[in-house]
């Protein structure tokens, strides 16, 4: 039996899905550095004895510095099919966020327009006349109340870089932890954001697939569970 520090959440001969740790970067990263994909391939490399590179498309990313539910393709025809469904918007994607305050209203959709600011090496919200701005959308709603901060539930419409830390943050209920979009308030490890779910159409068998991942323990101290 293979052993690996991720926590493997779903597996068949088409697809991986693991629990991302926060501070793990998803890929990209110089020789001798820890990835989320590196773990995954030397994972399966050990377990199915595979001699050689192991293939693993990536066709989805979560920030550094956020935890939860990642899902890769283990064959070229399932990375096809799984691109094709987060492009077109038809994966389900939720995530769980600790805010700083609490939002008013306690429930609400959120559109706004991005454009990376290349100077301050961050996004930032801007008009919709903006050379290489992108529209944004998500909607949220307060699972519970806490003395200086709000759990809540986000529903992601569209996947652009940072979004909801910065649709949140913009909107003066920063993401613990995220002091690059202002917050005050320290998280534990990494940022107070977890990719909960993914609801999908596995792309081999055509069946629904639901995928939740457990929160890490760092959220405990919130009195939140998994």
């Amino acid at each position: 039996m293979a052993s690996s520090p991720l926590t493997i959440l779903f597996e068949d001969n088409h697809l991986l899905a693991v629990l991302k740790p926060a501070g793990v970067p998803t890929m990209g990263v110089e020789a001798g550095r820890t990835s989320v994909v590196g773990l995954a391939k030397d994972y399966l490399k050990h377990k199915y004895r595979k001699p050689g590179n192991v293939y693993l498309g990536v066709v989805s990313r979560l920030d550094a510095s956020a935890s939860g539910v990642l899902i890769f393709a283990r064959t070229s025809k399932a990375a096809a099919r799984l691109t094709d469904q987060f492009r077109c918007g038809e994966v389900e994607k939720t995530y769980w966020a600790i805010v700083e305050g609490h939002p008013d209203p306690a429930e609400a959709s959120c559109v706004d327009w991005l454009w990376k600011d290349e100077r301050q090496m961050k996004m930032v919200v801007c008009g919709a006349h903006q050379s290489g701005s992108q529209q944004a959308r998500l909607s949220y709603r307060t699972l519970r109340r806490l003395p200086a901060a709000t759990l809540i539930e986000v529903r992601l419409e569209t996947g652009r870089k940072h979004q909801i830390r910065l649709q949140l943050a913009s909107r003066g209920h920063p993401i613990l932890g995220d002091r690059k979009y202002g917050a005050t308030t320290a998280f534990p490890h990494g940022l107070a954001l977890h990719a909960r779910q993914l609801e999908l159409e596995h792309p081999v068998r055509k069946t629904p697939l639901r995928l939740e991942a457990p929160l890490p323990a760092a959220w405990r101290k919130f009195g939140i569970g998994s």
